[in-house]
């Protein structure tokens, strides 16, 4: 084997869970497009009305509003957990932090300013704005998206909306009107509550139980009570 295929095996193995979920995300995507598309064209040809190509649907209000409604429910979750793991324990789970560790935790543990070492990220080692920034870039960067595709949806949701009106011959809404209709809070709330009772039930149920060889749960002969340790 010559060292352009190691090198080319190493990428692929050591991206593995990136490009793989990555892929599925296209593929149920894909899906999503076409499974949308045969389901509003039904509910034209009940209205009578002409029905939309692929490349129309995709670039349709409905496609938009129906993607970005799960993306910013997904990208709250993530920011909710990864802020609130900062200070919320759950004694015995391997998604929460060890006991005596809550909060910020220590520059010396965090290895920040004078305790960061010669591999670490170079604003780690900073004692300014750009450390404070750095150190929580994750949880900014996740509030960010979410921020960004709750936008969308509010926007595309308020043209979806609209459109329906039209078709049932009734008028317009403003997106400020949208914003308080309980379309958009029906959309919202229906993601909301079923990725926080996610996190909840990950939380909890890998107290007890365990998945041999994966991160997210502790080594299978840890006791029940270990906590913030990983298989």
């Amino acid at each position: 084997m010559t060292t352009r295929q190691v090198a080319a095996g190493s990428f692929w193995r050591n991206n593995s869970l990136t490009l793989v979920f990555g892929g599925a995300f296209l593929i149920v995507l894909a899906c999503q497009a076409v499974a949308g598309r045969a389901e509003f064209n039904e509910q034209l040809a009940t209205a009578g009305l002409q029905q939309v190509t692929f490349a129309q649907y995709l670039t349709s209000s409905d496609f938009a509003v129906d993607v970005t409604e799960n993306w910013q429910s997904e990208f709250l979750q993530f920011f909710l957990y990864i802020f609130g793991t900062v200070y919320l324990l759950q004694r015995g789970s391997p998604e929460s932090k060890e006991l005596n560790k809550a909060g910020p935790e220590s520059e010396q543990d965090q290895r920040l300013g004078e305790h960061a070492r010669p591999d670490s990220p170079r604003w780690a080692g900073t004692k300014d704005w750009r450390q404070t920034l750095y150190a929580r870039s994750l949880g900014i960067v996740m509030a960010g998206l979410f921020l960004l595709s709750w936008l969308a949806q509010s926007i595309s949701g308020t043209a979806a909306y609209n459109a329906e009106q039209l078709r049932d011959l009734s008028e317009p809404v403003s997106w400020a009107a949208y914003l308080a209709s309980a379309d958009f809070w029906s959309r919202t709330l229906q993601n909301w509550q079923s990725e926080l009772l996610a996190v909840a039930a990950m939380a909890i149920l890998s107290v007890y139980l365990r998945q041999r060889g994966s991160p997210e749960s502790k080594p299978v002969g840890a006791p029940h009570d270990a906590t913030g340790v990983e298989g």
